[in-house]
C-alpha cells in the first residue's frame, strides 16, 4: 500500500510490525490515533516509553515486574515446594486466571525449536536447576505446550533434573495437541492442573 505519505506509510509499517496486525488493521489504527487529541496521542506513547524503560524481568522466575522480584514470588503465601514451568508470561497469566494454582513459577522463555534457532541454551533451564537445588523444591509441574517443541523440552528438562530428588508431573492432555495455554478455556486449563500426572510415565 503507497498512502502517498511518507508519515502515513511509515506508521503503518510500524503499527503492522506488531504480531496478528495486517495492514488495513494498522491503517485503521493509525487513522484513529491521528484522530485523537495530542495529549491522548502522547500518554498513549508515553505509557510505552515507560512499559520498555521501568519494566523488567524476575530475578528468581523471569515474570514481568517492576521491582527485583514479582508480586508471587514475594508473596509468603505462595508455596515455595512447587513450580510451574511455562514457555512464557502469556501462559503464566493464564494459569494464574484459573485460581488452582498456588505456588510459584518459572518463565523459560520459550521452548526448543532448532527451526527457530532456538537451543537448549537459549532458554533459563539452567536457572531452574540452579533454583530447585537452593529452594529445596519438591514438584515441578511441567505446562509447555502441547507441541513437537513442547515435547522436546519437556524431555530435555527431564533428563536435565533426573541427578535431583524429585517429582516432575506433566498438566493432563485433555487439552488438544496443537494447543497453546494462553487460549484454552480456564475452566480446561485448571482442570489440566489438578488432573497433572507424573512425567516418568509418559516417556
Amino acid at each position: 500500500m503507497d498512502f502517498k505519505s511518507k508519515l502515513l506509510n511509515d506508521a503503518v509499517e510500524q503499527m503492522s510490525s506488531l504480531p496478528g496486525i495486517g495492514k488495513r488493521s494498522a491503517l485503521r489504527l493509525v487513522l484513529h490515533l491521528l484522530d485523537q487529541s495530542e495529549k491522548e496521542v502522547k500518554d498513549f506513547t508515553k505509557a510505552f516509553e515507560n512499559l520498555k524503560e521501568h519494566l523488567n524481568f524476575c530475578e528468581k522466575c523471569f515474570h514481568i515486574t517492576e521491582k527485583k522480584l514479582c508480586e508471587i514470588c514475594s508473596n509468603p503465601s505462595r508455596s515455595e515446594e512447587t513450580i510451574c514451568v511455562v514457555q512464557d508470561v502469556r501462559d503464566l497469566l493464564a494459569i494464574e486466571s484459573t485460581q488452582q494454582f498456588y505456588g510459584k513459577y518459572h518463565v523459560l522463555g520459550g521452548v526448543i525449536s532448532p527451526m527457530e534457532g532456538i537451543g537448549p541454551s537459549d532458554l533459563k533451564v539452567n536457572e531452574l536447576k540452579e533454583r530447585i537445588i537452593k529452594e529445596s523444591t519438591n514438584e515441578i509441574i511441567l505446562a509447555l505446550p502441547a507441541t513437537m517443541e513442547g515435547d522436546t523440552t519437556n524431555f530435555y528438562i527431564y533428563r536435565k533434573l533426573q541427578d535431583i530428588q524429585l517429582n516432575i508431573t506433566l498438566i493432563s492432555r485433555g487439552i488438544g495437541v496443537g494447543n497453546q495455554l494462553e487460549y484454552i478455556d480456564e475452566l480446561t486449563l485448571g482442570k489440566s492442573l489438578l488432573d497433572r500426572s507424573v512425567y516418568k510415565n509418559k516417556i
